[in-house]
């Protein structure tokens, strides 16, 4: 689907003197460069408003409460949003609104529904399905830990089959409600064929996980998912300060995940709205500079005889996994300039251990089944100088080879 048909969103503008729609004056398709820095605030300059306005009111004044009755029940009816002005932080807020404009627009979407994490936003997927009694959920290793975690212990009342691509037919039940599937995955960086994986699915929803890759480098809708999540903690946002998540897809089901916001509490908070808006703005450039300079590491890294292995996307990208004849704790402990820690996609090189912490959660037979080996490091490449980081690696593995040694 076109980005030019992603949902709307109005609002009374500051002065209170006419309602506005958050769309393109053109038709005309733009390029991901330009809706990144444009959506979601096509609006401003006709309110004389050059940055978007970050609106922390938790409630909103209403006159007409019969108007308003009308409004919560036609939320209730379809989940689409509210007609007029706000009502309430939990049911909507306008900053949050922009960046789900935006983002809808990047991924090529009819809508997307924000939440206060990567992970709520799963869960509101989950629980949207086995509301109406889907609650088989077919998946494919490796997913983030977390992800895996809330599946195969089944907190939400799902039942997970894990396969291979190649078995999601197979897997299929009358009580499935959605495929899972992460690509690139993390933390293998191993990828899928969406669009064969979307086929496979028939009538049942596929939910791609598009985080590490991010609409500059694939538009999973555009493969025939129905569902795109991210962790907009990561990349979206870009620079470790905000928390978020967000599920790009179709109106229809764009409704139901709001109803489940509002009723589960889940929502991303204004300000954060506002940091992960900003984040897209510089999305396309951040992503575009950090994954030149991770291919020229990885590069560096696959001639290295203290390296076993390394990994990088074929889509490319800025994450990259590899794995050391040496130990790799000391590797991580070994580092200066980088830094480690969880979590991925800052302007910030970080680098982690995947066994020891964001899949710890995995049963350790499972883990090393889907590739994640004991020796695998993750890193996420940031945007310092190409020279700086390898220097930096360089110490960490002589470190690393000599304990061994």
């Amino acid at each position: 689907m076109d980005s030019a048909s992603a949902s709307t969103h109005a609002y009374p503008d500051p002065a209170g003197t006419h309602a506005y729609d958050d769309v393109r004056t053109s038709g005309a398709p733009r390029a991901l460069a330009t809706e990144a820095v444009h959506a979601g605030r096509d609006d401003l300059a006709r309110q004389g408003l050059h940055a978007p306005p970050i609106d922390l009111s938790t409630t909103y004044p209403s006159y007409d409460s019969r108007a308003e009755a009308a409004r919560i029940d036609a939320f209730a009816a379809t989940g689409a949003d509210p007609a007029g002005p706000p009502v309430y932080g939990r049911l909507g807020n306008p900053t949050v609104a922009r960046f789900e404009t935006a983002l809808a627009r990047l991924e090529g979407t009819e809508s997307a529904v924000a939440f206060a994490s990567g992970m709520a936003a799963l869960s509101a997927v989950l629980l949207a399905r086995t509301s109406v009694g889907l609650r088989h959920v077919v998946a494919v290793r490796p997913l983030y830990g977390c992800s895996d975690h809330l599946l195969t212990a089944g907190l939400l009342g799902t039942e997970v089959t894990w396969t291979d691509p190649a078995g999601i037919a197979d897997a299929l039940r009358p009580d499935t409600g959605l495929v899972m599937v992460e690509s690139p995955a993390n933390p293998t960086l191993a990828e899928v064929d969406l669009r064969a994986v979307a086929h496979s699915c028939g009538s049942v929803p596929l939910l791609a996980d598009n985080t590490f890759a991010t609409p500059v480098l694939q538009r999973p809708a555009e493969q025939g998912a129905r569902l795109v999540l991210h962790s907009a903690t990561k990349y979206l946002g870009g620079h470790g300060d905000v928390l978020g998540g967000v599920v790009a897809c179709d109106e229809e089901f764009a409704g139901r995940l709001r109803q489940i916001r509002f009723a589960t509490g889940g929502v991303l908070h204004p300000l954060a709205g506002y940091l992960l808006l900003r984040g897209l703005s510089t999305l396309p450039v951040r992503v575009r500079a950090a994954s030149a300079t991770a291919a020229e590491l990885v590069r560096r890294l696959a001639a290295d005889p203290r390296v076993a292995r390394v990994r990088h996307p074929r889509i490319g990208g800025a994450m990259i996994a590899f794995e050391v004849h040496g130990d790799p704790h000391e590797v991580i402990a070994g580092v200066r300039l980088i830094t480690p820690a969880v979590s991925l996609g800052s302007v910030d090189t970080l680098i982690q251990h995947p066994a020891s912490i964001s899949h710890r959660v995995v049963d350790a037979e499972d883990r090393r089944a889907a590739g994640v080996s004991d020796k695998l490091l993750r890193m996420s490449v940031g945007l310092e100088d190409v020279g700086d980081l390898w220097a930096d690696l360089d110490g960490a593995l002589n470190g690393a080879a000599v304990r061994v040694g």
